[in-house]
C-alpha cells in the first residue's frame, strides 16, 4: 500500500517526538513487567526510543531492541547511556528478526504491528517466529478498532490478530487497553495480546 509510512517516514518522526513516544513504557506492558512475565532474553521490536528494552534491562534481564530507524536508536543508545543502563539497541528490520541469528524469551512490539499492511504483516509474523524461542511469548500492544476512523494508524480487530497468529501460536489473551499517546490526555483504544510460541 502506497499510502504507508516509509522507513525514512519514521526516521524523519524523530527528529521531533513522534505521537506514539512518551518518555516512558506504555502503562499497560508495565504492567506485564510488573506481574512478572517479562523475562529471559528481551528483544522489543520496533522499539523506537528504547523505553521498553530499558524497562527490561532495568530488571536486570538481557535486553536488546531493534528499530529501522538510525535517528530513534541514536536516542535510545543516549537514554541507556544516561541512566546507567546496560542494553543493546541495534539498527534492523523487524520483518527479518531471523537475521539477528538468535532468539529471544519474550518479544515486546508496542505500536507496530499496526503499520504494516496485509503481506507485511504475514511476513512480520513469521519474522516473529524465526526470533521467538519455542514457549517464549510475544506481548503485542496495537491499535484497536474501537478507536474511530481517522488520523492515526491502521486500526486492528481481535480477530485479525488471533487470525495473524493462528498457526504455530497459542494466543493466550487479547485484551482491551489503552495506549498512550502524547497528543491525547485520554488513552487511545488497544489491544494488548499475549501469544506463545509453540513448540516445532
Amino acid at each position: 500500500m502506497s499510502d504507508l509510512p516509509t522507513q525514512r517516514d519514521f526516521d524523519a518522526m524523530y527528529t521531533g517526538t513522534p505521537p506514539w513516544d512518551i518518555g516512558r513504557p506504555q502503562g499497560s506492558l508495565q504492567a506485564v513487567a510488573d506481574a512478572g512475565g517479562i523475562r529471559g532474553r528481551v528483544l522489543d521490536a520496533g522499539c523506537g526510543t528504547g523505553e521498553h528494552a530499558l524497562m527490561a534491562a532495568a530488571l536486570g534481564l538481557d535486553a536488546t531492541g531493534i528499530d529501522g530507524s538510525p535517528t530513534a536508536i541514536g536516542i535510545a543508545r543516549r537514554k541507556a547511556a544516561e541512566r546507567g543502563i546496560d542494553v543493546r539497541f541495534l539498527i534492523g528490520d523487524a520483518l527479518d528478526l531471523g537475521a539477528l541469528g538468535e532468539v529471544f524469551d519474550t518479544v515486546i512490539d508496542s505500536g507496530l504491528f499496526h503499520v504494516f499492511d496485509d503481506e507485511e504483516r504475514a511476513r512480520y509474523v513469521d519474522s516473529l517466529r524465526a526470533a521467538t524461542a519455542p514457549g517464549g511469548r510475544v506481548y503485542l500492544l496495537c491499535f484497536s478498532d474501537r478507536f474511530p476512523p481517522g488520523f492515526g494508524p491502521r486500526r486492528v480487530s481481535e480477530e485479525e490478530i488471533r487470525d495473524s497468529f493462528s498457526d504455530g501460536w497459542t494466543v493466550e489473551a487479547v485484551d482491551a487497553v489503552g495506549m498512550e499517546v502524547n497528543f491525547s490526555p485520554e488513552p487511545i483504544p488497544a489491544w494488548l495480546a499475549t501469544m506463545q510460541r509453540r513448540p516445532g
